[in-house]
């Protein structure tokens, strides 16, 4: 792997109104900071070689539950210990004190982010809250409506209203509870930025960029126009991932989000 980089999220750049997250620890404009490669493989070599490949143009990796499963709690600490910023997506949703476990353990991997489903009820957010302060620059993220769902979903299910009605619902929880951001698509960004304000990072996925297959995703959106919505954060994957030059495309999704 490349040199190594910070392993931490500098303190303050959740997109709050008090830092811009798009600058580093000495204030210079930095776009890396608002992206993160998903590795959605299946293999902790074929994670190492995006990551490599992928070099000092991203510095946060999303390590969701494909890899998770396949490689374990080894795939985290190694990215990890070669000063990589681990996002861990593994969207918690059980009873509290299960959700509290599994954060305690996530905190100890050293990891910088990781999710939570905001539907498991304001006890089990906080247990989570409470079992992250173990590692005081962890960030717990609320997953509100996935993007891959519709209204149409939503009715399936028996949840009444607009996707954007559930977001916002979801994300208000959420913070309440202590979480210090969410996960929703940008569709949703702007109305949480103009409803609850600034202080609490947002992380979109689903962002494609233009041209780009939009795969299972449902609400899509471009890297600017999520950054442009209130996003701190963008999660990107195959487009980068799958890239014939990961580098290189990365460098264009900077381009893209800077500014």
């Amino acid at each position: 792997m490349p040199a190594a980089l910070p392993n931490r999220i500098p303190h303050g750049s959740l997109g709050y109104r008090s830092h811009d997250p798009r600058r580093d620890d000495a204030g210079h404009d930095d776009p890396r900071q608002r992206l993160i490669v998903a590795l959605d493989v299946s293999t902790a070599a074929a994670a190492q070689k995006i990551v490599a490949a992928v070099g000092d143009s991203a510095l946060t990796y999303k390590v969701g539950m494909q890899l998770y499963t396949a490689e374990g709690p080894q795939v985290v600490r190694d990215l990890v210990a070669s000063g990589r910023r681990v996002f861990l997506d593994l969207k918690y949703h059980d009873i509290p004190n299960t959700v509290g476990a599994a954060v305690g353990e996530a905190a100890k991997l050293g990891v910088s982010m990781l999710t939570v489903h905001a539907a498991g009820s304001g006890r089990m957010l906080r247990a989570a809250v409470e079992a992250a302060q173990a590692s005081p620059e962890l960030i717990v993220l609320a997953v509100t409506v996935l993007t891959s769902m519709d209204q149409n979903d939503l009715e399936k299910i028996g949840i009444r209203g607009t996707v954007e009605d559930s977001v916002v619902r979801l994300a208000t929880i959420a913070l309440a509870n202590g979480c210090q951001g969410v996960v929703t698509s940008a569709r949703e960004a702007s109305t949480l930025r103009a409803e609850l304000g600034h202080d609490f990072a947002i992380v979109t996925p689903g962002v494609r960029p233009a041209g780009s297959s939009v795969g299972d995703q449902v609400r899509v959106v471009t890297p600017a126009e999520a950054i442009g919505s209130g996003a701190s954060y963008i999660v990107v994957g195959r487009p980068i991932t799958d890239a014939a030059d990961p580098a290189a495309e990365a460098k264009a999704i900077l381009g893209q989000i800077s500014g």
